[in-house]
């Protein structure tokens, strides 16, 4: 029997380039506390092996300082660590994996960046890899995991990056590409991959681990880890789905015609706000009071949630003669505004969103005076 933890994509160094710079050193800091819970996971759970399925690193041009604190991070597990070149890291001549083995003497670290059996266990179990050497392959690297020759009594595990063949959406089937029954020709009794950031088993014992932290918003279940038994060769593996995740990428669609409580019932629902980066997208229309109400809601919701992006893009203002009303003018003003509020109201017209801005900004402006008044 063989326990081992399969994990992918952990992509230590990606930059997060479109936060701020707080936010930004604390979700790459976060992707080394991720490899620090799989390293004390393993550890805990007496795992034989960890066997990570590619892009570890964002790129081969990550910093040695950051190839030191990944290092420091693997510290909790004496190993065996199997780490597999993907398509960020891909094994070029000179890469992050010539540098990590300068760094990382222990046998316990092993680079699998040739297409030749790596044996756990005394000859138990014999790991396949597939190391991608440059970013894009047009052939399947894992054929030759057909006619590998293990151990008689060998447990064989599959370990490749890319997209399994008609199995993913088409946008992640740019290239390097895995045959989606590469698990029955090449007698595996699992394959662990990486590439596709979520967790989902893909085809009979073809799993994707997803990465241990998320890193986008598409709802496919990232931030975990495969912790992974088989008892003996053509025995169904046992997979236990571990969460291993920090922060909550979401990403919500919300109408809002004539009132703002869908946005309150929502944000308020949010079990860890602080952790929480939400990416939050409007459609509706909203009178000119409601509009002030949702722009308060919405700086409130910044200052508690770890990052908000806001697409309004089809939310349009609806001013209402309660709203021209309440910003107190008249005569030519008032023409003006009236003017505004037709312009706002008018989907073909190309100033729509224009008139619409300044419409709030005069409400908002005398609703500001008239509190300093009172």
């Amino acid at each position: 029997m063989i326990r081992f933890l399969h994990t992918a994509d952990w992509q230590i160094g990606k930059p997060f380039g479109g936060y701020e710079p707080d936010r930004r050193g604390e979700l790459k800091a976060e992707r080394f506390r991720a490899v620090e819970r799989i390293a004390a996971l393993a550890a805990s759970r007496a795992c034989d092996a960890v066997l990570v399925a590619g892009d570890a690193f964002d790129d081969n041009q990550i910093t040695d300082w950051e190839l030191n604190r990944t290092l420091d991070a693997m510290a909790g597990f004496q190993g065996p660590w199997i780490l597999l070149p993907g398509n960020h890291d891909a094994a070029l001549g000179v890469s992050v994996w010539t540098r990590l083995r300068q760094r990382a003497t222990a046998a316990a670290i092993r680079v699998a960046d040739r297409p030749e059996p790596i044996l756990l266990k005394d000859g138990e179990a014999a790991v396949l890899p597939a190391p991608l050497t440059r970013r894009h392959e047009g052939a399947d690297l894992t054929a030759w995991f057909d006619g590998a020759q293990t151990p008689p009594a060998a447990i064989r595990i599959g370990l490749a990056h890319g997209s399994v063949v008609n199995r993913l959406p088409e946008k992640a089937e740019s290239g390097n590409p895995i045959a989606d029954d590469r698990a029955d020709r090449a007698r595996l009794d699992y394959l662990a991959l990486g590439d596709w950031h979520g967790f989902v088993e893909i085809a009979p014992r073809t799993f994707y681990s997803g990465t241990p932290e998320p890193d986008r918003y598409p709802a496919n279940r990232p931030g975990h880890v495969a912790l992974v038994e088989i008892d003996a060769p053509g025995a169904a593996p046992r997979v236990e789905r571990v969460a291993t995740g920090r922060f909550d990428w979401r990403r919500l669609e919300l109408r809002v015609d004539g009132g703002i409580e869908a946005v309150g019932e929502a944000l308020g629902g949010l079990p860890r706000p602080g952790d929480t980066l939400l990416d939050l997208v409007l459609a509706g229309s909203l009178s000119l009071r409601e509009r002030v109400r949702l722009d308060e809601a919405l700086a409130h919701w910044a200052a508690r949630l770890f990052d908000l992006r806001v697409d309004e893009r089809e939310l349009f203002d609806a001013p209402d003669e309660e709203d021209l009303d309440r910003i107190d003018i008249g005569g030519f003003v008032r023409a003006a505004v009236e003017t505004l509020r037709a312009k706002a109201a008018d989907p073909a017209d190309p100033e729509r969103k224009a008139a619409a801005l300044a419409l709030r900004l005069a409400y908002a402006e005398h609703r500001r005076l008239g509190q300093e008044g009172a």
